[in-house]
């Protein structure tokens, strides 16, 4: 067969172009092992390539805040932000600031959250509901609980509305989406403690900065969200809305965003999850609440009491999960003209009846209004006896374990990944995009490490990359195996994405408290917090992927002899990669943020150069340790992406 020359050529430039990235990561190899015969400017980032990114970054918000006067509306805008503090908080738990109305008995709040989740989905759901600040009550953690969901009650339609708002303007005006849209990757992949340093400068610290800044991190989802409900309406929707002599404002209101509802309610799901996410970890810039306690607990190692916070946090977290969720796939009822309107709104009229005896109720009976501590129940010193009973038992293996991992795998690394030259590794995330998307891809690379190189903080990101490579190597070695094993029976993949879905709602905090337990506190207990974090996205991925393959290439491979590994390996998993790839991004996405949260048990990274920087409100350098972190994830995402596309193309699935 005669082939044309056009054609030959390309291929020969493809094999050209592996050609070339595999040179420039054997050269790199071939630097790391001459280390000893470079110079040291070579093996270290040289003082003049260090730029002073922390000074700068100083010096401009110095001016920002008190040349241009800027701290002057943000208290303003905190002290708005207080009044509705104090206002929910009042309610909620008894803040006793103006205005002075509540609180509400503690039946009245559960009641009413039960007759929420019943007219979201039904008696399930109002069990859930109602039974999870029944658990408050009476585990005495009333107050606690409040101050986090009051909180939440404030910063989440705050997020909602703006996420709302510059979506749309995103989708109305092209340039806008470009100008937002780096902005939004940046976001997305900055630690949490990244967010909370500017806000501490120019707000301070207290329930109010741990407001804002819940408001700042939960804001991005919600506008990529309403972005891509808005681009998803059918155009003959819209032009049905315009034959009927609309305005463009009625085509907004009443057709647009009703047509990309069920996008923006995803999007309202995320905002809450995430302001849960961060109310929790805004405990470190004095917010008070659950993360509060769950902290000083952790501080002093009281698992039993820690234990008991988690188990709260995880209620509250599948609860507004579950009643998100319920709200994104309930339609609204539609009644007969006539209909009277207790019968068209008979649960508002069942919850006004309900919240009237609980308040009666509570008049009458002081409990039904708070249980004070000394009533309240406990299980602390049962699960301390259970969790001290356990580690005892186990402990023979943790040690073993502990000291096999940091002796032979955990040190050896770390300094394997401190002696490579940094040229080196520069050339081989280099070579590395070269081979995967061409220059493009080879430059990205080199930016985003070459600025982590610029950054001064080198030898702490190494740290970081170590803990981030042993970890999510561990998790996907697990996760996979999970994930061949669930996808093989039906019943097996829905329970074990009910785990992944249930496990994906937990505050990262929480899984601070295991490790801990069966640890101490070091980088086994930390880099254990990552791999379980992070095992959660790719186990889901997995069997989404293998479960995805088209049933006629299983069908087809199976009347062709094959066995159910050889349909494994040779049509399940080459199809599935493409979903897997998403899930290895989240992985190492997840393990980044949790390896930052970790540094709280004991590490030498970026993380823990993070924290110092927010006990010292030195926002230049925690925003560049954030970038530090930020530009790691952005480059492995688009490393897997781009794979991922070309992997789509190659299959015909796109």
């Amino acid at each position: 067969m005669n082939i044309a020359p056009t054609e030959t050529l390309r291929s020969d430039f493809r094999f050209d172009d592996a050609r070339i990235g595999q040179f420039i990561i054997a050269a790199a190899a071939a630097v790391a092992l001459l280390r000893f015969q470079l110079p040291e400017s070579l093996v270290r980032p040289p003082d003049w390539l260090v730029l002073p990114f922390a000074d700068w970054i100083n010096a401009a918000f110095g001016f920002i805040k008190d040349d241009l006067g800027f701290i002057y509306a943000t208290r303003a805008f905190a002290s708005i932000v207080e009044w509705f503090l104090d206002v929910t908080g009042n309610l909620l738990y008894g803040r006793n600031r103006w205005p002075r109305i509540g609180p509400l008995p503690w039946t009245t709040i559960a009641v009413t959250a039960a007759v929420i989740g019943y007219a979201l989905n039904g008696w399930r759901l109002a069990l859930l509901c109602g039974g999870t600040f029944v658990w408050i009550a009476l585990m005495g953690q009333w107050k606690w609980a409040m101050e986090t969901l009051s909180v939440i009650v404030v910063a989440a339609p705050v997020s909602a509305l703006l996420g709302i708002a510059l979506g749309i303007a995103a989708w109305r005006r092209q340039y806008v989406e470009r100008i937002i849209n780096p902005f939004l990757n940046i976001a997305q992949s900055l630690p949490h403690f990244a967010y909370m340093i500017p806000v501490v400068v120019f707000i301070g610290v207290g329930p109010k900065a741990g407001a804002i800044v819940t408001m700042i991190f939960a804001a991005p989802p919600m506008i990529r969200m309403t972005l891509l409900g808005m681009k998803k309406v059918a155009p003959e929707i819209v032009e049905s809305g315009k034959m009927c002599g609309s305005s463009g404002w009625q085509l907004l209101r009443h057709v647009r965003i009703p047509s990309a509802r069920t996008e923006i309610l995803l999007g309202v799901n995320q905002v809450i999850m995430q302001c849960l996410a961060m109310v929790v970890l805004a405990s470190f810039i004095g917010m008070p609440g659950l993360g509060q306690k769950l902290l000083q607990l952790l501080q002093g190692l009281k698992i039993g009491r820690s234990l008991e916070i988690g188990i709260t946090i995880v209620l509250i977290a599948v609860m507004l999960d579950r009643c998100s969720k319920a709200w994104v796939v309930k339609q609204p009822k539609h009644f007969e003209r006539g209909t009277p309107w207790y019968a068209r709104h008979w649960i508002l009229v069942a919850w006004a009846a309900l919240a009237a005896g609980t308040v009666a109720l509570s008049l009458a009976w002081p409990l039904a209004d708070q249980i004070p501590r000394k009533h309240a129940l406990t299980v602390s010193r049962e699960a301390d006896f259970l969790v001290d009973w356990f580690v005892r038992l186990v402990d023979p293996v943790t040690q073993w374990l502990r000291g096999f991992l940091i002796r032979f795998v955990f040190i050896p690394m770390r300094d394997a990944y401190l002696w490579l030259p940094f040229v080196s590794v520069l050339a081989f995330w280099f070579g590395l995009g070269w081979i995967v998307g061409r220059w493009r891809s080879a430059l990205v690379c080199l930016g985003f490490f070459g600025m982590i190189a610029m950054s001064g903080w080198w030898d702490r990101a190494m740290i970081t990359a170590y803990m981030i490579t042993f970890s999510v190597l561990i998790a996907v070695a697990i996760g996979l195996s999970l994930g061949i094993w669930a996808s093989r029976r039906e019943s097996r993949a829905k329970f074990a994405l009910l785990v992944c879905d249930t496990a994906q709602t937990f505050p990262s905090f929480i899984y601070l408290i295991p490790v801990v337990m069966l640890f101490g506190v070091n980088d086994v207990a930390a880099i254990g917090a990552v791999i379980t974090f992070a095992l959660v996205p790719f186990t889901r991925y997995t069997i989404e992927g293998l479960k995805g393959t088209p049933s006629e290439l299983v069908e087809s491979s199976a009347m062709c002899g094959a066995s159910y590994w050889q349909q494994l390996w040779k049509v399940r998993f080459p199809m599935a990669l493409p979903t897997i790839a998403v899930g290895l991004n989240q992985t190492i996405m997840f393990s980044l943020f949790m390896v930052i949260i970790a540094a709280f048990i004991g590490t030498q990274d970026l993380g823990q150069e993070m924290q110092r920087a927010l006990s010292s409100t030195d926002v230049g350098k925690g925003l560049v340790l954030g970038f530090c972190v930020a530009f790691m994830g952005l480059m492995a995402d688009h490393l897997i992406m781009k794979w991922s596309d070309s992997r789509k193309k190659a299959l015909g699935l796109n």
